[in-house]
């Protein structure tokens, strides 16, 4: 019997959708399309496992449940009694609504996702609730849309990072700017703002093969028509096997918390043989032996840490060691602070403005 087959949509930062399109299509969704917000696959059950365990620049994975007009609730209403929760929603399961409107008939919100939650509890017994598996309900122009996310937790949450130092970038970016970069996992990679690790973790998880969702769990374990035994099968298919890699990663820091924080989550990742973290200045720090790769790094800026008028000495030492020690490899600052991007006196092209934590930031990239 044929599985069934059902839109998918992968959400990630806005301005990072190429990115995500070419991760997609490298992974086998070569029929992936681009959309704002995201890129649209479709596929059946195994496309929305292979999709958690393995993309590293996707936010989430939400499952089209249904798309149809509606200008008023009673034809919502009706609509959504028609959609399949009983694919994926159990009697008595807790699950939330979650509505949004633009330029639509149906404009009240909570109205909206009364009605949703009515028709699905209704057919599947579900029930509704301030938690559970969410249901997210976007109307535009008087289209309804109705996902649901397989995902759970948002997918940076990659199941190592215990140990949190300063303000941490989230791993679908650093995953996302380092595909930016060129990186393909064959070349060495300097952090000398290493905070928690994350960029050399996800740069060496890159070169070792490893899937980012291998140690965590999805929303999806909990769908009425999850079949664990098959997840079990293609998961491992899925996972492969580990990658010999002789390329190390360096990273440093001037605080020692950041450094043990570092070294603990490269550990419960099993990356510490691969990842060295060492405490020393910006204007410490010399290029490791061996070929050249890439420098990535995401500095304090002044609206995340720290104050602007003290960061740009600290940028000008960044720019400073690139340009005496680094020759030859290439760069790659992030930071929401043109002033302190070009305070490096590095020849940085910006890349497009990406929203993070109610900051703007941006992808600097150059070279020593």
């Amino acid at each position: 019997m044929s599985l069934p087959r059902f839109p998918i949509f992968l959400s990630t930062a806005p301005g990072l959708e190429p990115v995500l399109l070419e991760e997609a299509k490298s992974l086998g969704w070569t029929a992936a399309k681009e959309t704002p917000g995201g890129v649209e696959i479709s596929g059946s059950w195994p496309d929305i496992w292979r999709a958690n365990l393995l993309l590293r620049t996707a936010n989430r994975v939400l499952v089209r449940l249904g798309t149809f007009r509606a200008q008023q609730l009673n034809i919502l209403h009706g609509k959504a009694a028609e959609l399949p929760w009983t694919e994926f929603l159990k009697p008595e399961q807790p699950f939330t609504v979650e509505a949004t409107s633009r330029k639509s008939k149906i404009y009240h919100t909570g109205a909206a996702e009364e009605r949703v939650a009515k028709a699905a509890a209704t057919v599947s017994g579900a029930d509704p609730a301030e938690e559970g598996l969410k249901v997210f309900v976007r109307i535009e122009s008087n289209l309804v849309t109705v996902s649901i996310d397989s995902s759970g937790a948002l997918l940076h949450q990659r199941g190592f990072k215990a140990d949190v130092a300063g303000a941490p970038i989230r791993e679908t970016l650093v995953a996302a700017f380092l595909r930016q970069c060129g990186y393909t996992g064959e070349e060495p990679v300097v952090d000398p703002f290493c905070g928690s690790g994350t960029i050399l973790l996800e740069a060496a998880d890159m070169a070792a093969g490893l899937a980012p969702g291998r140690a965590r769990t999805f929303a999806f374990e909990d769908f009425a028509s999850f079949n664990p035994q098959a997840f079990d099968r293609a998961r491992t298919k899925a996972l492969g096997k580990p990658k010999d890699t002789a390329v190390r990663f360096h990273g440093s820091d001037r605080a020692i918390g950041a450094v043990e924080a570092s070294r603990a989550n490269s550990k419960r990742a099993g990356l510490d043989e691969l990842c060295t973290f060492t405490q020393v200045t910006i204007s410490e720090l010399t290029a490791p032996e061996g070929p050249t790769g890439l420098v990535l790094t995401n500095p304090p800026y002044g609206s995340r840490l720290g104050d602007k008028s003290d960061l740009k000495g600290l940028y000008k030492a960044f720019g400073a060691t690139m340009r005496e020690r680094f020759a030859g490899w290439r760069i790659g600052l992030v930071t929401a602070d043109e002033a302190l991007a070009k305070a490096t006196g590095l020849k940085l092209a910006p890349g497009p403005v990406i929203p993070h934590g109610g900051l703007k930031i941006r992808l600097w990239q150059g070279e020593a």
